[in-house]
């Protein structure tokens, strides 16, 4: 088996955020066709990994990104190891892996999960022309890039001119195979927690809501989506999920005799997606997939998403699970979800095999020589 080490500069486990999740999942399924050793950051569960080898070598502080005792650490370890190759998630540690990269030859993979600078645009950072720079030198000096997104990827190629040959497709991954059969129950279970009536609709939306990206789409919902309902005959209860809601939302309160369900942070989130008529997903900004809406589709239940938050997902393969409306279109969304919250259309077999885990790694794995 090839031997491969990966940096995660950040905790993963256990995994709140849909970035973490893609990590976790990654490097679990990597392991299953690799020998792989995990660098992070000492604030992870590790007693979570099962199939590799982990080293919390990284601070936990910020100063981590500008550490410059990491090469002489990290070159020992690809020495002694004999590692043929390091996949090092996001671009921060550029200037590290060029200079490990010259000093012992190692082949050299950045995991990119959007275009970071792109990302930070939108959230209105004043320094993200500097990260673009320094994005785009992390880019030409890699031997390859793993991409989320063929939107992301055709950027590199188009503007960056970064050549095809280095390119990988590495989109978030499933385990799921099919579509569920427990969605009756679910619904049901659901139905009784919430004290909801048969006929109610529920729509679902979830995320880390100290995320800004993720905040702005709970603040459409309560503000532009959930009032066009409101004046509808149409019966209904949305739930918001996610942790790290702001104290100033106390916990939606105000909010809880106008449809709204806040449920805080979900450990079985997978039976709420299957319960669900449809995923909500009005997200404006941040880049890169939103891995919530692959989840959602795979678990069988429909998308409403503005075209901002259906960038990278392959829409090809989704057939009639993905409901795409145009930006700020708050009108056409609300009325997407009166018209297909009771449709009941499968997720289509293609779905499955272009998202499933281990078809993308056994892809991937190819690369790493």
């Amino acid at each position: 088996m090839k031997k491969v080490l990966a940096i995660a500069p950040y905790r993963y486990l256990p995994s709140f955020s849909g970035g973490q999740k893609f990590i976790a999942g990654f490097f679990d399924h990597l392991a299953q066709y690799s020998d792989l050793t995990v660098i992070s950051v000492p604030g992870n569960e590790y007693s979570l990994v099962k199939n590799y080898r982990t080293i919390p070598l990284l601070k936990a502080s910020r100063s981590r990104y500008s550490d410059r005792s990491l090469f002489k650490k990290i070159k020992h370890i690809i020495e002694e190891g004999k590692f043929e190759s390091i996949i090092w998630e996001h671009p921060y540690y550029a200037w590290l892996a060029v200079k490990l990269k010259k000093s012992t030859g190692i082949k050299t993979f950045i995991h990119t999960h959007n275009i970071e600078y792109q990302r930070f645009r939108s959230m209105g950072k004043w320094w993200w022309p500097i990260l673009r720079r320094y994005e785009k030198w992390c880019f030409k000096n890699a031997d390859r890039i793993m991409f989320i997104t063929p939107e992301d990827k055709s950027f590199a190629i188009g503007e960056w001119k970064i050549p095809v040959k280095k390119c990988i497709d590495l989109p978030f991954g499933l385990d799921i195979r099919s579509q569920p059969t427990d969605r009756g129950t679910c619904r049901e279970e659901l139905f009784a927690k919430y004290n909801l009536h048969a006929d109610v609709n529920i729509l679902f939306f979830n995320g880390l809501l100290d995320y800004k990206p993720n905040l702005d789409a709970l603040k459409i919902i309560l503000e532009k989506i959930n009032p066009r309902l409101i004046q509808e005959n149409f019966r209904y209860r949305i739930l918001i999920a996610g942790k790290n809601l702001p104290a100033e939302f106390d916990s939606l309160k105000s909010w809880s005799d106008k449809n709204i369900i806040y449920t805080g942070f979900l450990g079985d989130i997978d039976r709420y997606y299957k319960a669900s008529d449809l995923f909500l997903n009005p997200v404006q900004g941040g880049g890169g997939i939103k891995t919530k809406m692959v989840e959602s589709i795979a678990y069988g239940t429909t998308v409403i998403a503005t075209e901002s938050g259906a960038w990278g997902i392959d829409r090809s393969v989704c057939g009639e699970k993905l409901i795409v409306v145009k930006d700020d279109d708050w009108n056409s969304f609300s009325e997407s979800i009166i018209r297909y919250a009771n449709i009941k259309s499968p997720t289509p077999d293609n779905y499955y095999e272009k998202y499933a885990w281990d078809n993308i790694i056994i892809r991937v794995v190819q690369e790493l020589t």
